[in-house]
């Protein structure tokens, strides 16, 4: 079976922890994207930030977006998953926390971003009813 590193999206884009959250949202809509690593200088993964974590850890508590940094929103330690991991291990991952995406990890350094789509693309069409009960997240 296929390992996260050999379907997920490699080019990963991260926001700096001291990068303000303006800067990522610029960046989640240059990207289309939803949410996005936080990482350190090291690429080493400090969190995750989702444009609703933007509005509503931030805007909605009265923060502004032009100085709060990533950095500061990002809590906790992040789910991940290991890039060669098997692609069940992810989807048990997944349904475990609740994510749609992980960041893929190898040793500690972010390489790719592993997505439902991701999984959707490659999994076997005889598993298809075990992917959409993990979508769907009962």
């Amino acid at each position: 079976m296929a390992t996260a590193r050999e379907i997920m999206t490699s080019s990963a884009e991260c926001i700096g922890e001291n990068e303000t959250l303006e800067e990522a949202a610029r960046k989640m809509l240059q990207f289309d994207i939803g949410s996005m690593p936080i990482c350190g200088e090291d690429r080493r993964l400090k969190g995750m930030v989702s444009d609703r974590d933007i509005v509503t850890k931030c805007l909605a508590q009265g923060g502004d977006p032009r100085t709060t940094t990533a950095g500061e929103l990002g809590e906790g330690k992040p789910v991940t998953i290991g890039a060669d991991d098997s692609i069940e291990e992810a989807i048990e991952t997944m349904e475990r926390h609740k994510v749609r995406r992980l960041p893929v990890i190898d040793g500690h350094e972010l390489v790719g971003m592993l997505s439902q789509a991701d999984i959707a693309r490659n999994y076997p069409e005889d598993k298809v009813g075990e992917l959409l009960r993990f979508i769907s997240f009962d």
